[in-house]
């Protein structure tokens, strides 16, 4: 019997490409959907949808699964933060085959973000341009509707919140920022990761300058006390210095790890010249960059952090993965961890089981019995 959700695969390039301008409204109203889903699970018809959707987008496989920070990743692609700000569908990825999901960014405030439109599409590339502002509810909210998450389905698999910092904040007032969400959020989340990396949010990427970034990391592995892994989330246009200097924080505040990375303000080699819902140069326009044109930058900072923590210190790899090769080549450049958000847009939900299901196939081409020892492995090879 043919599942539903297999039904409507050969029509999702055609209903991707019909969504224009109203992307942002898209991914809202598909939020709110997985939403009703998740606390209609009760139900019949929400038991036999959420089946359904599994049914036909997990893959599962024991040579997959690892175990890091005490947490056990059934599978390494999870969905990054950005899509999925307010927790809505939380309940719902283990569903769309994902091994773990990152929720926010989150504020301690809520706020509306920048004017819209705020989200586009370049197909010409497969990327993404956003300029959103870190559009939130605010902590308080999301803590509330990951508890009532959690009551209806105890999560599945990991977790994270990605914390950044509220716009009306001064630069100065950041850590104690950084401390409200982490608080509310606390109890909610399996792992928390610092975002000073957003290009949205005025002055944030000055707070990765090693003396602001030891502020804020202080404070909350302070509060902290080693009980939940804290991550950092670096921007790819950085220089070479200063992840240096990050690394060096990492291992100083014993960061759990590193995710590389958030999306670049740089337009080098985009076919896009002009965005077609503005008319004004692509190199006019406001936002970071996501998707292809990010890919290479992105693995090469993983190699570099990789290499210079000899392995020490697990990374998350986010930019640019579109495809089997895409993940193998994150995850054997240094990657423990790997997620995805525009790729997956573009590809359609059944890329993550394409992709785990490819990652089997490697591991046995290379004489591997679990994924973790492909982490690093040409890295360790060049």
């Amino acid at each position: 019997m043919t599942n539903i959700i297999d039904t409507i695969k050969p029509f999702y390039p055609l209903a991707f490409k019909a969504i224009r301008g109203n992307l942002e409204g898209t991914q809202k109203q598909l939020l709110n959907t997985l939403q009703k889903i998740d606390r209609s699970r009760g139900e019949f018809w929400g038991q036999w949808l959420i089946s359904q959707l599994a049914e036909s987008l997990c893959f599962s496989d024991s040579r997959l699964s690892q175990s890091l920070w005490g947490l056990n990743f059934p599978n390494p692609v999870g969905l990054a933060a950005g899509f999925d700000k307010d927790g809505l569908g939380a309940g719902l990825w283990p569903s769309f085959g994902f091994g773990f999901a990152e929720v926010g960014a989150v504020t301690l405030e809520g706020q509306p973000g920048n004017p819209k439109p705020r989200l586009f599409r370049l197909p010409e590339d497969l990327a993404g341009l956003n300029r959103m502002g870190a559009n939130n509810l605010g902590a308080p909210v999301l803590a509330a509707t990951l508890q009532q998450s959690w009551q209806r389905q105890p999560r599945q698999i990991p977790i994270g919140i990605n914390l950044c910092k509220s716009k009306n904040t001064p630069l100065e007032k950041a850590p104690e920022d950084y401390l409200g969400s982490f608080r509310y959020l606390f109890p909610h989340a399996d792992y928390f990761v610092v975002n000073v990396s957003s290009p949205n949010t005025p002055g944030l990427r000055s707070l990765q300058s090693g003396e602001q970034l030891d502020k804020i990391l202080d404070i909350l592995q302070t509060e902290n006390q080693g009980r939940k892994p804290l991550l950092v989330k670096i921007s790819p246009d950085l220089e070479w210095e200063d992840i240096r200097t990050i690394i060096d924080l990492a291992f100083s505040y014993e960061l759990a790890g590193i995710v590389a990375t958030n999306t670049t303000t740089k337009r080098t080699g985009l076919k896009t010249t002009i965005l077609p819902e503005t008319g004004k140069p692509i190199t006019e326009e406001a936002g970071g960059i996501s998707g292809k044109p990010l890919g290479e930058r992105a693995t090469e900072v993983i190699r570099f952090i990789y290499r210079q923590t000899q392995g020490n210190l697990p990374i998350i790899g986010v930019g640019g993965i579109f495809s089997l090769d895409d993940a193998w080549e994150k995850i054997t450049a240094g990657a423990s961890l790997l997620q995805i958000y525009t790729g997956w847009l573009y590809r359609g939900p059944w890329l993550v089981s394409n992709i785990l299901q490819g990652l089997t196939e490697k591991l046995e081409a290379n004489g591997l019995t679990n994924i973790n020892q492909a982490v690093g492995w040409q890295a360790n090879q060049e």
